[in-house]
């Protein structure tokens, strides 16, 4: 018998869960199952790493869009200080009902004024770190959620 699972990463469009078993008289061991994601034609973040990130093995080392079905590589803020009220508007195009918003190395928070259009509009705005913004997003994309990621590289 085992617990439910541990964990869940998402790595290179592989799933991996954690199991532990309950039972205290044996050894705890960990078994890893390995799910190949097969999401044809979704997009998926494949690596990231210090100012640049990889999607379906393409990289880009601008700030971008990512939804599981489009890139927008036009999305044109330079970096966290530079986000404007425009920058947030062209998220709502997009329509997701929840954006990640990746903010580099480090979690920073705009302020609530240039993405309360968002949210009057009933989209739901994470700010997280970059590799935490990618690995969400793979992790929501895989349950069909209707997400986008908005990378600042």
């Amino acid at each position: 018998m085992h617990s439910p699972p541990l964990k869940l990463l998402i790595a290179k469009g592989v799933i991996l869960t954690e199991h532990t078993p309950v039972s205290k008289s044996r050894k705890r061991r960990t078994r890893v199952k390995l799910h190949l994601n097969t999401s044809i034609n979704q997009n998926i973040f494949t690596a990231c790493g210090a100012g640049y990130v990889t999607v379906n093995g393409q990289c880009f080392s601008q700030s971008i869009v990512v939804t599981p079905e489009q890139v927008f590589n036009d999305w044109n803020p330079q970096d966290f200080d530079a986000l404007t009220e425009i920058h947030f508007a062209y998220l709502l195009a997009i329509r997701p009902e929840i954006i990640l918003l990746g903010t580099g190395p480090r979690q920073r928070f705009p302020h609530p004024r240039l993405y309360h259009q968002l949210t009057a509009a009933g989209i739901g705005v994470e700010s997280m770190d970059t590799p935490a913004a990618c690995r969400t997003y793979n992790i929501l994309m895989s349950e069909d959620r209707k997400v986008a990621a908005a990378i600042l590289l």
